[in-house]
């Protein structure tokens, strides 16, 4: 077993707890302004990163794609998807919105001839989104949720797809602090005038509950998770790496019946290991290398 294969694991059981992270920290305040002091703080965590480690400084055509990517992957993905639950959806309809996120990656990859996928491999993306499904319809179903609140998941899912791809294409070559830096600070340009821009004058109760929330929402998901992932896509082929979050929804669902006392069923346990058989297949089916050309070189 190679050093580093705990990353894609650690990674997935931080990255689960996104969904719950925000169902607890958002009756607190509105959706945007949660996100703003999110990546407020996470940006001075990666300041401070910055000082102690002193990496080499991206050049500014580096820096700029970082602000892209930084701006779709945690200021448009996260707005879209922390409004929607605030509209009400479901923690569990969410996931199984975003459960599409590794079928559509490796559909455009291999539609810009940049994937070769095997048989078994596209059966794994298949049965990894009919455990999604599984999970989230035997959990809570998908008619609780509004058209406004379903239009705000779909376009995060739009955006997380665009966001991961674009990292792992032309964002590549920064020091991953570095890089996270610039990302953020795009991220909170944007959450920043969400914020102002529709929830000025709404009030902050700072509870224990709403702490506690965006602590862990800074330290474990937008610091830690995030420098995994960016390792992961360094590191690895795009397809591979979403293909672990078919392993998300299923947590985010057993955390959902532990926590808020939603319906976890036997079909949405059973949903649960086919997503992941469906995982399996995919990292098991093939080979994973681009052929033709290095990923991640941060080339233009």
């Amino acid at each position: 077993m190679r050093a580093n294969s705990w990353i894609p694991w650690m990674f997935v059981a931080l990255w689960s707890t996104g969904f719950t992270g925000a169902k607890l920290g958002l009756p607190y305040c509105g959706p945007f302004t949660f996100l703003a002091i999110r990546m407020a703080l996470a940006l001075l965590c990666f300041a401070a990163l910055l000082v102690f480690l002193r990496p080499a400084w991206p050049p500014l055509a580096l820096a700029r794609r970082q602000w892209v990517s930084g701006g779709m992957l945690h200021g448009g993905y996260l707005g879209c998807l922390f409004a929607a639950i605030k509209l009400g959806v479901p923690a569990g309809l969410a996931a199984l919105v975003m459960g599409m996120q590794p079928l559509l990656t490796a559909l455009i990859s291999w539609r810009l001839g940049e994937k070769r996928f095997s048989a078994v491999q596209w059966l794994g993306m298949v049965l990894g989104l009919a455990g999604t499904a599984m999970v989230i319809t035997g959990s809570k179903g998908v008619a609780l949720a509004g058209g406004a609140g379903v239009a705000f998941v779909a376009a995060g899912l739009l955006l997380i797809t665009g966001g991961t791809l674009y990292q792992k294409y032309r964002g590549g070559g920064a020091h991953p602090v570095a890089g996270a830096f610039h990302q953020y600070l795009s991220a909170f340009a944007v959450t920043g005038a969400l914020a102002l821009l529709f929830e000025r004058g709404e009030a902050v109760v700072w509870s224990e509950s709403f702490i506690f929330a965006l602590a862990w929402s800074v330290l474990m998901l937008s610091v830690l998770a995030v420098l995994l992932l960016m390792r992961m896509l360094r590191d690895g082929d795009v397809s591979r790496v979403a293909a672990y979050l078919y392993l998300v929804p299923g947590l985010t669902a057993i955390q959902a019946w532990w926590l808020f006392d939603e319906r976890l069923s036997l079909s949405a346990m059973g949903g649960i290991v086919l997503a992941a058989v469906g995982v399996a297949l995919v990292l098991r089916g093939g080979n994973f290398r681009l052929p033709g050309r290095e990923v991640g070189s941060g080339r233009a």
